[in-house]
């Protein structure tokens, strides 16, 4: 298991997506070559069935066996960590008990969402799963509808398996932390580049690197408002509707994924797509994953 300050030295880590097979299943192929990507360009560790990875829409299963499977073929190349959380705390530690035997070497974890529960039952549910091991606390109150506030993470910090925080509640935030000492990673794209070069923070869990993590490693590299400037308008159009669809639909333009959505999500528009092709194309083709960039019809995109 990898210490927690070697984790903490990580700026980049990619929300990485999960490639199908034209019958819904997932593709392991692809995914090896996503993460070879990846790797090829710099990114310190990635998250495995995440929000973008849509962990959400896989069994128990299927996300454990990719956790696994990614262990198995790039642990010793950057950072798994395996997103075992669950807004049911029984499932959760389950999970995350079967992920850390697998080798993981940390989990991602989130506060009960939906069915939300007592600022006493949050910091409980985190405790438990602390536990088990190296965890980062994600905190995304537009997804689970509760701001994990700093009265919450404050005293959750002192764990001795506390890496730090996704945070997606803005820059000022991530400072405040910072300078408490407490690590932070920005949730958000669009303000990563700053997080990181004015607020302090220790760098980007992001979607966007799944697209182009040359310019993603740029960014937490070093300090630079022209490439921030000219990347934005990307990162945003890749937000254009909730997250994954963006992105998924980017990766199949490229022709990095076979054009396969599990529902419920469901292909951008023609017109969304047009305006994301322009803005792929304005960027050299070298910084993209994937071999080109196409618009791709309707008839493309296979549904599950």
């Amino acid at each position: 298991m990898c210490s927690i300050e070697k984790i903490k030295q990580a700026s980049l880590i990619t929300a990485i997506k999960t490639p199908y097979l034209n019958n819904g299943d997932i593709d392991l192929q692809t995914f090896d070559l996503l993460v070879d990507a990846q790797i090829k360009n710099g990114v310190d560790g990635i998250v495995v069935g995440g929000t973008t990875g849509e962990g959400q829409l896989m069994n128990w299963e299927e996300h454990l066996m990719l956790i696994a499977h990614t262990v198995t073929q790039f642990s010793s190349k950057l950072f798994i960590i395996g997103n075992t959380g669950s807004n049911n705390t029984r499932e959760a530690v389950k999970a995350t008990e079967y992920g850390f035997a697998t080798g993981m070497h940390a989990s991602l974890q989130i506060n009960p969402y939906y069915g939300r529960t007592s600022e006493k039952g949050i910091k409980e549910h985190f405790k438990r799963l602390l536990d088990l091991g190296p965890a980062f606390v994600y905190n995304v109150p537009g997804r689970t509808g509760q701001d994990l506030t700093p009265e919450m993470i404050i005293p959750l910090a002192q764990h001795k398996n506390f890496i730090g925080v996704k945070e997606c509640a803005g820059n000022a935030r991530i400072a405040q932390y910072e300078k408490q000492g407490i690590a932070c990673w920005s949730g958000n794209d669009d303000e990563s580049h700053d997080g990181r070069h004015l607020y302090n923070s220790h760098g980007v869990i992001s979607v966007t690197s799944n697209l182009s993590p040359s310019l993603m490693r740029q960014l937490m590299n070093h300090k630079n408002d022209d490439l921030n400037e000219q990347v934005k308008p990307l990162m945003n159009w890749l937000f254009c509707e909730p997250n994954p669809i963006a992105i998924n639909t980017a990766l199949m333009m490229t022709s990095a994924i076979k054009p396969v959505f599990r529902m419920p999500y469901l292909p951008l528009t023609l017109e969304q797509r047009e305006t994301g092709l322009a803005l792929m194309k304005d960027l050299n083709q070298k910084d993209l994953v994937g071999s080109d960039v196409k618009l791709m019809s309707d008839d493309d995109f296979i549904i599950c």
